[in-house]
C-alpha cells in the first residue's frame, strides 16, 4: 500500500534525517516548513534516495491558514497518509523570565498549533482506516525542571493529546507514536550549557522508524533516557525542588 507521510517542521536535523530513512523505503514524503529553499533541497535529496512522492509545502503552527492546502493536497492522494511533526521552538529560560510574553509562541510551536493541525487531519486517516501520526515531545515534558520548565510544559500538554488521540485512531486503525528525545545536536539545543550524552540525529531517527514499525505507544530515544528519567521522576518532590537540573 501507498504511504505518504506529512513532515512538519522539515528542516529540523531530526526530521530531514527521519525523511531520509522515510525515502530509502520508497515512502512518499510532502515537506512542510517555513523554510522553501531548505526544504526543496532536501526534495531533491529525498528523491534521489528513492521517495515515491518528493514535495514541499508551507507551513506554519502558528498560522492556521496554512493548514488549509496541506490537507487538501494530502486528501487528494491515494492510499495511507501518515504524518511526523517535528515542530517546537525553546528560547532560553532566561528570555522568557524577562519578557512572559514569549510563552505564548512556545505553546503554539510546541503544542497548539500541531495539534490543531493533527485535529484536522484525524478524520482523513479514519475514514482510510490507516496511518500513523508520530509526534515529538521531549523528556522535558516528563516533569518540571528550573532550566526550561516553559518548554517542558509545552511537550508535556503535547504530550497528553498525543495520547488522547493514539485511543482515538487505534479505533480506526490507526497509530500514534509518542517520542520522547533526550539531549539531541540540533540547532535547537547548540549552545545550551549542561548537555551530556547528546545523541546524532540519525540515531533518533533510526529508533522513530523503529517505533513505527513494531505500533509502539511511547517511546524514550536513545534508549538510556528511559532509566534516566525513570530517576528524575522518582526523586521526592522536597528534594528535586532543590535541584538544578
Amino acid at each position: 500500500m501507498t504511504e505518504t507521510w506529512i513532515v512538519l517542521g522539515a528542516s529540523s536535523s531530526m526530521a530531514r534525517a527521519f525523511t531520509r530513512k522515510l525515502a530509502e523505503r520508497g515512502d512518499g514524503v510532502i515537506l512542510a516548513g517555513r523554510s522553501p529553499a531548505d526544504l526543496e533541497r532536501d526534495a531533491a535529496d529525498a528523491r534521489v534516495r528513492g521517495a515515491a512522492l518528493a514535495e514541499t509545502v508551507a507551513f506554519d503552527a502558528r498560522d492556521p491558514a496554512s493548514f488549509g492546502p496541506i490537507l487538501d493536497r494530502l486528501e487528494g492522494l491515494e492510499g495511507t497518509v501518515s504524518a511526523a511533526v517535528f515542530v517546537g521552538s525553546m528560547p532560553p529560560q532566561a528570555d522568557i523570565d524577562a519578557d512572559p510574553s514569549l510563552i505564548a509562541g512556545v505553546v503554539t510551536d510546541s503544542f497548539t498549533g500541531p495539534a490543531q493541525f493533527l485535529h484536522r487531519l484525524a478524520p482523513l486517516m479514519e475514514s482510510r482506516g490507516s496511518g500513523t501520526v508520530v509526534g515529538i515531545t521531549s523528556v522535558a515534558g516528563d516533569r518540571g525542571r528550573i532550566g526550561n520548565y516553559a518548554y517542558g510544559a509545552a511537550k508535556a500538554g503535547f504530550g497528553t493529546y498525543l495520547s488522547g488521540l493514539r485511543n482515538r485512531l487505534t479505533r480506526a486503525g490507526g497509530h500514534v507514536v509518542t517520542v520522547k528525545p533526550g539531549f539531541t545536536d540540533t540547532a535547537m539545543t547548540w549552545g545550551i550549557e549542561g548537555m551530556f550524552l547528546v545523541a546524532p540525529p540519525e540515531t533518533v531517527a533510526a529508533d522513530i522508524l523503529k517505533a513505527v514499525e513494531k505500533k509502539r505507544n511511547v517511546i524514550y530515544t536513545p534508549l538510556f533516557w528511559t532509566a534516566i528519567m525513570g530517576i528524575i521522576r522518582a526523586i521526592p518532590e522536597p528534594i528535586f525542588k532543590k535541584m538544578s537540573i
